[in-house]
């Protein structure tokens, strides 16, 4: 057998072995994205038998002039700068405290990452019981800031309402993006910090100029997946609307859609938020990748 008829024999096993997950994503991925697409072009009821009537960009053009949606948008943007800027930065500065540490190293990753095994409706249901008004987040900042019994109203004030997803937001994912930070430094090879140490490079400065550029991949990787993780948040915010917070100061997009989907039964509109909020994610994720394309690092 001839080493090319070889390779061909490898390829189409590689190919039958890979069939299935490409059916599923075309099943479960292609197909409802291409499919919201489609929809969002009709006016279309949820349980309504009537069959779809064609409007074109007329949900497009009603959610550019609806006020809920451009609310959508803020707060979706709010939440998504207070929560990306903070993950990035902390999770890599966890990810360089660990690796500073001797001992209990593999102790703190556990205990890092711990948060994220917890499902978002968990996570949501600890943290409403933390910021009842008689919950340890009051007592806490009554502590702190030597108050008594004054309530912060983290679930009606719309600031700390904001501040109270981002917290949930932070405290679930942070040890999750620490890992991947953690690995991407231990993949560093020491010879390298070995031979800035012998140059002379103190530790500031073999993790502001060694480190640091090395880590680009991964930054950039941990950067993409925490942005979009933050434009597709849905589970605490619906959670905290169904425990009595108000709506308006954490109606994201991804809420928004669920209301005009499910409550408002309007799947046309809901679809084209859908493809919008697809478009803003592709976008600053090619962005992203775009900033951070510069000279390869090699080592």
């Amino acid at each position: 057998m001839s080493l090319r008829s070889l390779e061909r024999k490898k390829a189409a096993w590689g190919f039958v072995f890979t069939l299935p997950a490409i059916v599923f994503f075309v099943l479960f991925s292609f197909y409802p994205m291409a499919n919201a697409f489609w929809t969002s072009f009709f006016k279309k009821e949820l349980l309504s038998l009537k069959p779809p009537k064609f409007v074109g960009f007329g949900n497009y053009l009603y959610l550019f002039r609806s006020e809920s949606f451009w609310n959508s948008i803020k707060a979706t943007a709010i939440f998504a700068v207070g929560t990306f800027v903070p993950m990035v930065v902390f999770s890599l500065i966890f990810a360089a405290l660990i690796l500073t540490r001797k001992r209990f190293q593999k102790l703190l990753q556990m205990a890092y990452y711990s948060p994220a095994v917890l499902s978002s409706v968990v996570a949501a249901a600890i943290w409403l019981l933390i910021f009842d008004p008689r919950g340890l987040s009051n007592q806490f900042l009554n502590f702190f800031l030597n108050t008594r019994g004054v309530d912060y109203r983290w679930l009606a004030n719309e600031n700390m309402l904001r501040f109270a997803t981002i917290i949930v937001y932070f405290w679930k994912y942070v040890g999750y993006f620490t890992i991947i930070f953690v690995a991407g430094m231990t993949s560093i090879p020491r010879s390298v910090h070995e031979a800035a140490i012998i140059d002379g490079a103190n530790k500031w400065q073999d993790f502001w100029y060694i480190t640091l550029p090395l880590l680009k991949p991964t930054t950039l990787l941990v950067s993409v997946m925490s942005m979009i993780q933050c434009l597709r948040t849905f589970s605490t915010q619906y959670l905290f609307v169904q425990g009595g917070a108000p709506i308006k100061p954490i109606d994201v997009i991804t809420l928004s859609i669920y209301n005009t989907a499910i409550r408002d039964h309007q799947i046309g509109r809901a679809s084209a938020m859908s493809v919008i909020l697809f478009l803003i994610i592709m976008s600053f994720s090619y962005l992203q990748i775009k900033i951070s394309k510069t000279e390869n690092v090699s080592y």
